[in-house]
């Protein structure tokens, strides 16, 4: 969609009334640099984002659905390895009486997220801090946060190419900690009752479950995606909370949901994920 174009024009989207309200950056020409895209994202949101690095995926879509979807009351929410902010945004966007604080190591992509922030109207409710999350320092440490959220990355160093732009490498490489890190860090930032939410491939999923035994998290329910109706599944949405904030019983009782359909058999969009989508903001 051109930048500049009176918000008149921007309230349908292939038949769509795209939901929310419209953020400040959408009064007024965006500047967007001939290395940047600015894109929608939830309702009327837009993201910046690098051309030629990394992009918001499906996965950032569902881990963001997915958390808020069961910590709906959040008022503080943590964003761990926020990378561009998409997760971020569209749990803002679904939570718009949250505040929000997100954690990055790379500052190119802080700096994106800090322009989406504005654009979106959500410096009054947002922190975007430069660092590493495991580091002493990143947080206090008496921060607590009703939903922690995290779309790590899930491939050790040396399991494939990383010859790649250094801001996608980063986002799909083990490079500065691993599921065990996001859970350690997320269990420590929980208040009482909080929700840690993320997604990892089904195929690792017992790294996931050894990372919430050793941080002493209980995973209460756990969703399998599939991206391709009648294939299985590749990855796993996770709801996470602290062990000692639930009755014995429940500790190590996940329910496991029926999976998600991304795709139908004739690769239309399945019904079920056109209705997540909507939930979301985005076009079903």
């Amino acid at each position: 969609m051109a930048a500049g174009r009176s918000h008149e024009t921007e309230t349908h989207f292939k038949g769509w009334a795209k939901p929310g309200v419209i953020p400040p950056g959408a009064h007024a020409a965006p500047e967007v640099a001939p290395d940047e895209t600015l894109d929608a994202i939830s309702g009327h949101f837009r993201i910046f984002q690098l051309r030629d690095g990394h992009r918001f995926s499906t996965d950032d879509v569902l881990t963001a659905w997915y958390g808020t979807a069961w910590a709906p009351s959040a008022v503080r929410v943590l964003d761990l390895g926020s990378g561009v902010g998409s997760v971020g945004m569209i749990a803002a966007w679904r939570l718009p009486g949250s505040r929000f604080v997100t954690i990055e190591a790379q500052e190119e992509s802080v700096r994106l997220a800090r322009k989406s922030a504005a654009y979106n109207g959500l410096n009054a409710r947002y922190d975007i801090r430069l660092g590493d999350f495991r580091t002493d320092g990143a947080l206090a440490a008496d921060e607590e946060f009703d939903l922690v959220l995290g779309s790590p990355p899930y491939f050790p160093l040396g399991s494939g190419i990383e010859g790649d732009h250094p801001q996608k490498v980063a986002c799909r490489f083990e490079m500065r900690g691993d599921i065990g890190d996001y859970a350690r860090v997320a269990a420590a930032h929980l208040a009482a009752g909080g929700l840690f939410a993320c997604v990892f491939p089904e195929a690792e999923r017992g790294r996931a479950e050894d990372a919430a035994t050793r941080a002493a998290l209980a995973i209460v329910r756990r969703r399998p995606v599939v991206f391709r109706e009648g294939e299985p599944p590749l990855v796993s949405l996770f709801a996470m909370t602290r062990q000692g904030d639930l009755p014995a019983h429940m500790r190590h009782r996940a329910w496991v949901e029926p999976p998600l359909v991304i795709r139908s058999a004739d690769g239309s969009v399945h019904p079920e994920y056109a209705a997540v989508k909507l939930a979301a903001g985005f076009p079903p």
